[in-house]
Formats: structure tokens, C-alpha cells, sequence
């Protein structure tokens, strides 16, 4: 009997300190890297659907994509290009320094600055479409 409720004494400890943990691991760069990059895939994997249904009605309705293309030119579509542009600027920064990982190793004392760099160069790239745009 005591063995047990020793047992179940380490378990609420353990499931405590995996709480606690938990929370810190939330504050880390690291896992607003991991959120950023499976939101803006998400963003990417709503985008493509819709992307390839107005390329179709180009293709079928060429006068559709004249009334499309004139309702793209509202600010808040340009907004809304310039995020999209900055999901995919994040993701393919995201997925490049996964794949840095993976092949050079994980090198805790370089994590922070390559997701510095990776957002730094996302927003940048934001900014210069949007200034083109």
C-alpha cells in the first residue's frame, strides 16, 4: 500500500512539473517558431484551394477575371496579399531552418538567432511586396 501511494505521489509530482514545464516552453522563441510556421501553413493550405478555383474561371470566364481583378485592387485585399506574402515568407524561412536542424543538428545556443534572422527576412519580404505592390 505504501508503495502505491508513492507512486501516485511521484505521478502528481511528475504531471506538476510537466504543467510547469509546459508553461515555460510557451514563453520559448523556439515555440512561437513552431506556431508561426504551422499557422502560415495552414493560411497556405486555405489560400491554394481558392487560388486554383479563381485560375480555373480565368481559364473558363475570362471576363470573370477582369471583375475579379478589379476587386483585388482594394486596400484591404492588398493587406491581406501582403500577410499572405509574409505567411509564406515565414513558412519557407521556417521549413529552411527545420531542415538546418535536421541536417547540421540542434545547436540550442543558435536557436534564437535563426529564428531572429527567419522573421527579420519574413517581414522584410512582406515589406518590400507591399511597397511594390
Amino acid at each position: 500500500m505504501i508503495d502505491r501511494d508513492a507512486s501516485a505521489l511521484g505521478t502528481a509530482r511528475a504531471a506538476r512539473a510537466m504543467r510547469r514545464n509546459d508553461v515555460r516552453a510557451r514563453s520559448h522563441a523556439a515555440y512561437w517558431a513552431f506556431m508561426t510556421h504551422r499557422l502560415s501553413g495552414v493560411a497556405l493550405a486555405v489560400f491554394l484551394p481558392i487560388h486554383f478555383f479563381v485560375l480555373a474561371q480565368a481559364l473558363a470566364h475570362p471576363g470573370t477575371l477582369d471583375a475579379f481583378l478589379d476587386w483585388t485592387r482594394r486596400p484591404a485585399v492588398k493587406l491581406a496579399e501582403t500577410l499572405l506574402v509574409l505567411a509564406l515568407a515565414a513558412h519557407l524561412g521556417g521549413g529552411v531552418r527545420l531542415l538546418l536542424v535536421e541536417f547540421a543538428g540542434w545547436r540550442a545556443e543558435r536557436q534564437k538567432t535563426a529564428i531572429a534572422l527567419t522573421a527579420a527576412a519574413a517581414v522584410a519580404i512582406a515589406l518590400l511586396f507591399a511597397l511594390a505592390a
